[in-house]
């Protein structure tokens, strides 16, 4: 079993290489963090967006923990594809979870760390951007987690829901478990780079492509409040 350092929770390796016993269950831990992340408030803090595109370099080994496939194609979609339902599972235990606290959260008198004017904001947000929030929040850190729960706290219409849901969730996962596996070989066979040899690099580059939006947008809201 892999030695565990509290370092590998933020590492993608070390979920998509984990074995028990020299039993893989890489896909297994992968799927249960997608599902994690977009549902549960205690998966905000697991990998994301690196996970995806590293599984996507690491697609044939994941795969193989469940069935060997001798087809590159079919490898990296079945993983997109598992993925995928993952993700739009988690966003539906998120949902509900919200949609069940949501009468306590309306009923809440207002203190120092809940303002019951802000959860009607985010009602009237959901209503005018919910579909564009759902999707846009799958690539962006701890707001894919979050996204869902608010939905379901702010009653978004089921079906509505379920739409943005499973389109975001496709998008998501084909997007970057196709971009990780074809530019890791597009790059590997045209300029024998090997994106394998620079995984902290391919870390750090894509929490910034993520988080610095984020950072950006809320700090121009924040001049403009002043």
């Amino acid at each position: 079993m892999n030695s565990f350092d509290w370092k590998n929770l933020i590492d993608p390796l070390f979920y998509i290489h984990f074995d028990i016993n020299g039993i893989k269950l890489g896909i297994y831990i992968v799927l249960f963090i997608v599902f994690a992340e977009t549902g549960l408030f205690a998966g905000f803090f697991l990998p994301g967006d690196s996970l995806l595109f590293l599984a996507g370099i690491y697609s044939r080994e994941l795969i193989e923990n469940i069935l060997v496939i001798d087809n590159d194609f079919l490898n990296v979609f079945l993983l997109a594809l598992l993925v995928a339902v993952s993700g739009t599972l988690g966003n539906i235990v998120g949902y509900w979870f919200g949609s069940k606290s949501g009468y306590y959260l309306y009923n809440k008198k207002d203190s120092f760390w809940f303002k019951r004017k802000y959860l009607v904001q985010s009602k009237d947000f959901f209503e005018k951007y919910g579909g564009k929030a759902i999707i846009f929040a799958r690539f962006l850190p701890i707001f894919r987690t979050f996204a869902p729960i608010v939905a379901g706290i702010v009653s978004m219409d089921k079906k509505r829901f379920m739409f943005y849901n499973i389109l975001s969730s496709f998008i998501w996962s084909y997007t970057l478990i196709f971009a990780g596996h074809y530019l890791y070989g597009f790059l590997l066979n045209s300029y024998q780079i090997d994106l394998k040899e620079h995984i902290e690099l391919i870390v750090l580059t894509l929490v910034a492509l993520t988080i610095l939006p984020v950072i950006y947008k809320f700090s121009k809201k924040t001049k403009e409040q002043e």
